[in-house]
């Protein structure tokens, strides 16, 4: 593989993975797409500068751009094309939408997420509809507390019951 690669270092993740499934070819060997993706993330690392990963070109007709669903109308090798990038999972966050939201996901995440972070989409394979039960706001009965008076008598009662333990004369003290 190295000597088919060369010693160089690859700015662009997608021309990278480009050249190793063609020198694999080459070669005559077939790896599982699990594997290939482990010997990839092994010898890569992440670049803030790097090109964005490709993981799809759609064609035109098939697809249709939509950003805020990660699908973007890019043009590749002179060709109109819709693109859908890797996403990072070092970026990746999540997001709780009230269930009632006016305008729904959309919506919120254009007003609560594009706003700080204008490259964000929508992961639709990752949206999980569900709801939140507080137990402790519904379920708790908070004890009601103890008066000072209570608490002042329970401290006496203590330095009573202790009150002969350091002395020498005391009671289990050496005779």
């Amino acid at each position: 593989m190295r000597a088919a690669l060369g010693g160089g270092i690859f700015e662009d993740h997608n021309i990278f993975r480009d050249s190793v499934g063609a020198a694999l070819k080459q070669a005559g060997l077939k790896l599982p797409a699990a594997d290939l993706k482990k010997i990839l993330k092994a010898v890569s690392w992440r670049v803030e500068t790097a090109p964005l990963v490709i993981a799809k070109v759609h064609k035109t007709g098939k697809a249709k751009a939509d950003p805020l669903r990660g699908l973007f109308a890019e043009t590749v090798d002179g060709k109109s094309a819709i693109i859908e990038y890797e996403p990072d999972s070092d970026l990746r966050d999540t997001e709780q939408v009230p269930l009632l939201e006016e305008g729904g996901i959309e919506a919120f995440i254009r007003r609560e997420v594009l706003p700080y972070t204008p490259d964000a989409w929508i992961r639709e394979d990752s949206t999980k509809i569900g709801y939140e039960v507080s137990f402790t706001r519904h379920f708790y009965k908070p004890q009601p507390l103890r008066t000072l008076e209570e608490i002042r008598a329970d401290i006496f009662a203590v330095e009573k019951e202790a009150e002969g333990l350091l002395d020498d004369d005391g009671p289990g003290a050496p005779q």
